[in-house]
């Protein structure tokens, strides 16, 4: 009788480790899937852009977009030849935005949001303005910078 009473332990047991073996099996990959890695790249302050003015003249859209350490970044060329930076995220929910010179306006396509090119919102959901970056030419280079509080 005390045969089968450990055997019966003993089935009880490894059937409970299976158990918990197999939940294991389906919670792990769910949590690694739904939490994000952490990321290997430092925030910037400051990026020098891999392409010059002369580029985006030549660009039909007279933009171009740029990472700026985890984000992206979009720089336009304006009618009076200015080059104005800014975040390249919608700030309704995270889309990304373009330049449309035939409206000259940066645009978002999710949710038709729309921003001056000095990146404040005009109209569509967005609740405030893109984050503005400083633009600095040295010798021909292009260099983009937060802006400092």
């Amino acid at each position: 009788m005390s045969d089968n009473n450990s055997r019966r332990k003993f089935l009880s047991w490894l059937t409970g480790l299976g158990s918990v073996a197999f939940l294991g099996s389906i919670i792990y990959p769910a949590y690694k899937f739904l939490v994000p890695p952490e990321s290997g790249e430092a925030n910037v302050s400051q990026v020098k852009l891999p392409f010059t003015r002369s580029e985006i003249e030549g660009d039909e859209k007279k933009a171009k977009t740029f990472k700026f350490g985890r984000t992206l970044g979009l720089i336009v060329l304006t009618g009076e030849g200015e080059l104005k930076a800014m975040a390249a995220t919608c700030t309704h929910l995270d889309c990304t935005v373009q330049h449309r010179p035939d409206l000259g306006i940066i645009w978002c396509s999710c949710h038709n949001g729309r921003y001056d090119l000095d990146g404040k919102n005009i109209s569509g959901p967005p609740p405030k303005p893109l984050e503005q970056y400083i633009v600095n030419e040295i010798k021909g280079e292009i260099f983009v910078s937060k802006e400092t509080a």
